[in-house]
């Protein structure tokens, strides 16, 4: 598939996929939409052990498209989130960690795309917030789901009811991004923690982002539980028997995904 608003670029086994729509902020239409489902589920492969996930020029997403949705009706508009969440739900439910690099506004739809990665790195010049209520609409991509989960519900509820914008530096201190840098610094701060990612077992990962992620929708019994499950899992791989060997001999292990 040729990718008409996004580039997807591969180094080793690290992929960067940056939107590039910019005369619209980078907004979200079907069209974006459809090509974020593409390569995150057809086109990048299980040998990539970190994704980057960032936005060209002033923004990560300013949003969903309004113009696009201007005249839905009802019905047309479920569908429309539904595809956004299912899409987001891919992002999510990706075997490896993504990174979302959030080098301008993030707003809407874009806060939700943030919310959807596993990790959010913010350029000082981001924006963050879902301002949906100022045109008489509500979330549609899991905001109020994710938000709530990420920042707790007093702020979010706080942040969906008056639609306010924060800044990175507020981002972080209720705990949206996990770290501020610099313009300059922010791809090659994101690229530092993506090898930092890569170098260590990717079963092993990609078991503890299904653990996180299942296992927050479950009660804390069966949480445990599930992570046993997948800490047993965990022992079939070629990897265990490489990261302990390489351990006990005190050399640098060597992990093959397998």
């Amino acid at each position: 598939m040729e990718y008409k608003n996004l580039t997807c670029e591969i180094q080793e086994n690290i992929a960067t996929v940056t939107l590039q729509r910019p005369k619209a902020l980078n907004a979200l239409n079907q069209e974006v939409l459809s090509e974020l489902r593409h390569v995150f589920t057809e086109h990048l492969t299980r040998e990539i052990r970190c994704v980057i996930l960032t936005g060209s020029e002033k923004a990560f997403v300013a949003g969903a498209d309004i113009k696009e949705m201007d005249g839905m009706t009802p019905l047309q508009s479920r569908q429309f989130a539904r595809s956004g969440q299912l899409i987001f739900e891919s992002i999510e439910n990706f075997h490896a960690p993504v990174i979302a690099a959030v080098n301008g506004y993030a707003l809407g739809g874009g806060c939700e795309l943030a919310l959807a990665c596993d990790i959010r790195i913010a350029s000082e010049k981001a924006k963050f917030g879902q301002p949906e209520v100022n045109l008489g609409i509500i979330p549609g991509f899991g905001g109020t789901q994710r938000l709530t989960r990420t920042v707790g519900p007093g702020k979010a509820r706080e942040l969906i009811y008056t639609g306010n914008t924060i800044d990175a530096q507020e981002a972080h201190r209720i705990g949206l991004v996990n770290a501020v840098y610099t313009p300059e610094e922010l791809l090659a701060k994101s690229v530092e923690m993506a090898k930092t990612i890569a170098s260590k077992a990717p079963l092993a990962v990609s078991l503890c982002k299904k653990a996180i992620n299942m296992g927050s929708n479950m009660d804390i019994s069966r949480a445990i539980e599930f992570e046993a499950d997948l800490f047993a899992e965990s022992f079939s791989s070629e990897d265990r028997k490489e990261g302990i060997e390489a351990f006990v001999q005190k050399r640098k292990a060597s992990f093959v995904g397998k």
